[in-house]
């Protein structure tokens, strides 16, 4: 399910380009149940209860939450399954576990939703179970939860925690002071990000006029995207619509030759295929070759079609960028798209 930790490990700076002062790993296993290279050899399962000792995990996030002086935390780089794909030891979860926790449903699960303390925990929640969304949940500078693998989690505070060390210790879990999160981030050198600001949305209109530039990507969480095409009459429409910090890529429009598109098949390997169906709902589908007979007849009704590599060196937008915040700042962890414009 850590699908976008395979991004590189991150690490969250303070102002002064330090890390938080006092990181936990918090676990259910012994520290004494580890062999030689530090792995655990005891009898605890690797999946979460359900039950008591999950709902001391998230009985720590309180303490710790309560010791620094936190009441509400930040969602970071949120990820989704890859739909039919689970890479976790349990069932995926209705509505990615999501539902019930945002005032606008899944759709506020995005960079930078504020959440309670309350709704933090029913999160990482979620992420102990394995089986839906993911993300990190942060304080900028002061507080940091982190959920990995098999029952790991990783708490970052500005401050000892003594008395919320005690708690965990008390509520039989072992905490053990590390010197950061694995799963912290930490700036890339990707460069600096094109905000999809006002300038941004004059060129586009000017590319709009000029070039076949017509359809929207919005990328709202890893893994999860929605699809818009655009018009002269619509985009100012679409951009309002658009999820807080979405990273958006433009690519030409649609074809209405649906035997054209069809025909760009490949023999063989994976491709996205994003269609308008006759109501004008935009769709889009990963398919490999052994699923493109299906996906053939599910295009036979599509008022128009494109075929796109899923391979990062040939997924070249025409434009690209990232939703900056209020204040003009972009904020959201994207890796940058490549586009003509960037390679030159």
């Amino acid at each position: 399910m850590r699908s976008g930790i395979a991004q590189g490990r991150v690490r969250t700076m303070l102002e002064d380009g330090g890390v938080l002062p006092c990181v936990y790993r918090v676990t259910k296993y012994d520290p004494a149940d580890r062999d030689e290279q530090g792995h655990y050899t005891g009898a605890e399962d690797t999946v979460s209860d359900h039950g008591q000792v999950e709902g001391a995990y998230l009985q720590v996030i309180e303490a710790f939450a309560s010791d620094t002086g936190v009441e509400r935390l930040a969602v970071r780089a949120p990820h989704l399954p890859v739909p039919c794909v689970s890479f976790g030891l349990e069932p995926p979860l209705d509505g990615y576990g999501l539902d019930g926790l945002f005032l606008t449903g899944p759709d506020g699960f995005h960079d930078g939703a504020e959440v309670s303390v309350g709704t933090a925990m029913d999160l990482v929640r979620v992420m102990l179970r394995d089986g839906g969304a993911w993300c990190r949940l942060e304080v900028e500078d002061t507080f940091a939860v982190h959920v990995g693998w098999d029952q790991y989690m990783y708490i970052g505070s500005s401050r000892p925690c003594e008395t919320a060390v005690a708690r965990t210790r008390a509520l039989g879990l072992f905490p053990e002071r590390i010197d950061a999160s694995p799963y912290d981030f930490e700036a890339g050198d990707e460069g600096p990000q094109r905000p999809a600001d006002d300038e941004f949305w004059v060129h586009l209109r000017w590319s709009m006029h000029g070039s076949n530039a017509r359809v929207l990507e919005e990328q709202y969480a890893h893994n999860s995207e929605r699809w818009h095409r655009l018009t002269l009459d619509n985009i100012d429409e679409v951009r309002a619509g658009l999820a807080p910090r979405a990273r958006i890529a433009i690519w030409p429009d649609l074809s209405s030759d649906i035997d054209t598109v069809l025909a760009t098949f490949p023999a063989e390997g994976h491709v996205e295929c994003v269609w308008q169906d006759s109501d004008g709902q935009m769709h889009s589908v990963s398919a490999d070759s052994d699923e493109f007979p299906e996906l053939t007849a599910r295009l036979s009704g599509a008022s128009a079609a494109m075929i796109l590599s899923v391979y990062a060196d040939e997924r070249v937008p025409l434009l690209a960028a990232v939703l900056p915040d209020s204040d003009g700042v972009v904020r959201a962890r994207w890796e940058i798209d490549r586009t003509p414009s960037t390679r030159k």
